[in-house]
C-alpha cells in the first residue's frame, strides 16, 4: 500500500529533478560516497576577511580531534565574540568538518560569530558514544580557551545538521548534565534525533527514493549503535530517549514537512515546551531533507536560513 506524502515545494521539485536520488544505502555505496571530493573551503573562504586556525583536541581515548577556527579578522581585537560551535551531518557515516560549512559561515559574515567546527569519528569504525564523546571534548576545550580564542563564553551556541543535529542535541543533554560548559542556545537543523524510525514521516519516506530515506537512516543508525541494544542506547547517542527534557538551552529547530525527521523533529520541540523549556520550531512545507544546505539558491531555502539567522542574532544580542 502506497503512503500519502506531503508534495514538494514546486521549485524544490524541478531543482530535485535533474538530481540522482537513492533509496538504500551499504557499505559498499558508502566507501564510493566517501571518495566524493570534500567541500572547498578555501574557495568559501576567498571573499571573506577571516583568520583561520586548525587545532586538534585530544578525545577521552587520546585521539587527536582535529577543529577548525574561523575568526572574522581586524585590524584590532574587538571585544570577545559569539561563538558557533558546528557539527557536521553525513548521516553518522559521511562528511568532515568542512561539510556544510557555509551555513555557520554565514553567521561569521553576518553576526561577527567565531566559528568553530568539528571533526568527530565516524561509524561504523566509532561507535556508541564516540562521537558525541568527541563533539563534547571539543565544545569543552573551546570553552576552557575562550579568551585566548576571543570567544565570550557566555554567547557560545552549539549547532549541526541532521546527523549534527543529533550530535548537537546529545552535546546539549551532556553538558547540561555534567553542569558544564555553559551553551547559550542549540540549533538543530532537521535533527536525526531518534534510532527507532517508527514515526509516520519514517514510514512516509521509506520504499522511495529520496536524498535521505527511512532505509538510509537505519544504516545509519545500524552503524552507529553496533552492538548496543535498546535496554543500552544512551540518550546522548539517541536524544528522542531522554526522559527529561528540562534545563536545555533555548533551542532552534526546523525541518521539512517532507522528509523523514518531521515527526521526530516536531516532537523534540513540544517535549521542551512540556518540560518548561524554550523552543522554536518551523517546519517547511514541501522542504524535503537539507534541502536549504543543498539548494540554497531557491525561494524557500533562502527563507529558511534567514529566519534561522534572525533567529540567533536576536538571541546572541540578548
Amino acid at each position: 500500500m502506497t503512503t500519502a506524502r506531503p508534495a514538494l515545494d514546486p521549485e524544490l521539485r524541478e531543482l530535485l529533478a535533474g538530481m540522482p536520488l537513492m533509496s538504500r544505502l551499504d557499505s559498499e555505496v558508502l566507501g564510493l560516497l566517501r571518495q566524493l571530493p570534500s567541500t572547498p573551503v578555501d574557495t568559501l573562504l576567498a571573499h571573506r576577511q577571516v583568520d583561520r586556525r586548525e587545532i586538534n583536541v585530544p578525545a577521552k581515548d587520546g585521539v587527536a580531534i582535529p577543529l577548525s577556527v574561523y575568526r572574522p579578522a581586524h585590524a584590532g581585537r574587538p571585544e570577545a565574540a559569539p561563538c558557533v560551535y558546528w557539527i557536521h551531518g553525513g548521516g553518522m557515516v559521511m562528511g568532515d568538518r568542512f561539510s556544510q560549512i557555509d551555513i555557520p559561515l554565514e553567521w561569521l559574515d553576518e553576526l561577527g560569530a567565531v566559528v568553530v567546527s568539528v571533526e568527530y569519528r565516524l561509524a561504523p569504525e566509532a561507535t556508541g558514544t564516540t562521537p558525541v564523546d568527541d563533539c563534547y571534548q571539543g565544545l569543552l576545550w573551546i570553552a576552557e580557551h575562550a579568551a585566548e580564542l576571543g570567544i565570550d563564553p557566555d554567547r557560545i551556541v552549539v549547532a549541526g545538521a541532521s546527523a549534527g543535529g543529533g550530535l548537537a542535541a546529545g552535546v546539549a543533554l551532556l553538558a547540561r548534565d555534567l553542569g558544564t560548559p555553559a551553551i547559550a542556545a542549540q540549533v538543530l537543523i532537521c535533527p536525526m534525533l531518534d534510532h527507532r524510525g517508527t514515526t509516520t514521516s519514517s514510514r512516509q519516506y521509506t520504499g522511495v527514493p529520496g536524498v535521505w530515506t527511512g532505509e538510509m537512516n537505519a544504516f545509519g543508525w545500524r552503524a552507529l549503535l553496533g552492538d548496543l541494544t535498546d535496554d543500552g542506547i544512551p540518550a546522548y547517542v539517541s536524544p528522542a530517549l531522554a526522559d527529561d527534557l528540562s534545563g536545555l538551552p533555548t533551542t532552534y529547530i526546523d525541518t521539512g514537512s517532507a522528509e523523514v525527521f518531521r515527526d521526530e523533529d516536531a516532537a523534540y520541540a513540544s517535549r521542551i515546551w512540556a518540560a518548561g523549556g524554550q523552543a522554536e520550531l518551523h517546519v517547511w512545507a514541501g522542504g524535503f531533507h537539507g534541502f536549504d544546505a543543498l539548494f540554497p539558491q531557491a525561494r524557500i531555502s533562502t527563507t529558511a536560513r534567514r529566519t534561522r539567522t534572525d533567529w540567533l542574532a536576536r538571541h546572541l544580542s540578548a
